[in-house]
């Protein structure tokens, strides 16, 4: 880091009063502070970070200095080679600020199959931390079995759901798939008859008896009603009449409250009806005509919801917990159990090529099993989702989605506004100008 990077860190410091996300500050008099390991786990497991040592933060970040800078650093390189599992490599440089030595330590996010780092003399349950805000908060179980599982391709949409059978399959939904794998894919299921299809498709897994059960995801692709044996995988929808959540002085909490079951399909479809339905619309005039536009344009909806249901997290510990859907005066949020997966992060979101699927097999079903009442199929795995969104809000003239993940759960936020008004977007539009 240059002396003007570290400068500039430290004036935003000053203006805010305060550490920041992925500033960590310390006074460090009295050699290394206990806590700086559980903020090296942090910023490992989180997005990475700096750590800034010889600042007073209760003298409002005056450059307080360090009494042996030399060797702070090479305790601090020891701390993060011998302490933490697994070893940390910061970039750690000593320079001269405002008249006295400080310490700055950059510490980059590991990749996921090497998460979650921690302190090993608290071990990997006590001593795994994310960063939240300015501080440091110790991982759950659930988010540590949640990084775990990252390490390699989750299976748990091919697990064997005991005491079921082939009478929890929809059979017009079985012949669809049948037919269409035939078709679509001829050298896998052409010649085998509809039990192979099934069992190579996943469909069909071994219990522990060596039958053959519908597995997880077949179940949620292809069933009855599968909230019978999971009552939680489903989706929840839920319409508040202020931003906060807080209820109306008449006490009314909800304008709408919905629970939506069945399979991957028709959840998609009774998800974008409810929706629909607590939309408004309002007036877009082009040239001589009137338009009526919705709050939030569909295809973007589509991708956010079918994203929430296919790249949930499906472990046990998650089970418990459903798709929502929360929609407020200025805004919606979809919001599933599990944060991203594999090599996918907040800032390569959309990129081309940049796609990882938890629930490989589920998502592999998914692309054979069309919409109710439609011919296009529930999802197409080719990792377009994301700019799908992105494209159709910014055509509708909105802010793009925001994107939020927690280790534990994966959220995006429509804005329920425009960036520009009809008339701007109209001339625009008369400029004939590509992606203005």
């Amino acid at each position: 880091m240059r002396v003007d990077e570290l400068a500039d860190i430290v004036e935003n410091l000053r203006a805010l009063g305060a550490d920041i996300a992925d500033v960590e500050v310390k006074k460090a008099q009295g050699g290394l502070p206990k806590s700086l390991r559980e903020t090296l786990a942090a910023f490992a497991n989180t997005g990475g970070g700096v750590i800034i040592l010889g600042l007073d933060e209760a003298a409002g970040f005056t450059a307080s200095g360090l009494g042996d800078p030399a060797k702070m650093a090479a305790d601090l390189a020891s701390m993060c080679s011998e302490e933490m599992e697994p070893p940390l490599r910061p970039l750690i440089g000593l320079h001269e600020f405002e008249g006295v030595r400080v310490l700055v330590a950059e510490v980059p996010e590991l990749e996921p199959a090497r998460k979650p780092c921690f302190y090993k003399g608290a071990g990997m349950s006590k001593g795994s931390f994310v960063r939240v805000g300015d501080g440091d908060r110790r991982l759950s179980p659930y988010e540590i079995q949640l990084m775990l599982s990252s390490r390699g391709q989750p299976v748990e949409d091919e697990r064997p759901v005991p005491g079921s059978g082939l009478e929890d399959l929809d059979p017009r939904m079985v012949e669809a798939l049948v037919a269409r794998l035939r078709v679509s894919r001829p050298y896998a299921f052409q010649d085998l008859d509809v039990e192979d299809v099934l069992r190579r498709a996943r469909v069909l897994v071994p219990d522990e008896d060596g039958g053959l059960v519908p597995s997880l995801g077949g179940l949620l692709a292809l069933g009855v009603f599968p909230q019978e044996r999971f009552p939680q995988l489903m989706v929840s929808f839920v319409h508040y009449p202020t931003p906060t959540g807080e209820p109306l002085r008449s006490g009314e909490r909800f304008l709408d409250n919905v629970s939506l079951e069945g399979p991957v399909p028709v959840m998609v479809r009774d998800a974008l009806a409810v929706v629909r339905r607590n939309m408004s619309r309002r007036a877009v005039i082009s040239g001589a005509g009137r338009q009526d536009v919705w709050d939030y344009p569909e295809a973007a909806l589509r991708e956010a919801i079918v994203n929430a249901l296919v790249h949930r997290d499906l472990s046990p510990g998650s089970r418990g917990t459903q798709v929502q859907i929360e929609m407020y005066p200025d805004r919606l949020t979809i919001r599933n159990p599990g944060g991203l997966f594999g090599t996918v992060t907040l800032d390569r979101l959309g990129e081309e090529g940049i796609s990882s699927a938890r629930n490989a097999s589920l998502i592999r079903l998914l692309e054979d099993v069309p919409l109710p009442g439609e011919t296009r199929t529930v999802c197409e795995n080719r990792g377009s989702g994301i700019r799908t969104m992105t494209s159709t809000l910014r055509a509708a003239g909105m802010s793009p989605p925001g994107f939020e993940d927690k280790v534990s759960t994966f959220s995006v936020t429509f804005p329920n506004h425009t960036l520009l008004g009809p008339e701007t977007l109209s001339w625009l539009a008369d400029l004939h100008q590509q992606d203005l």
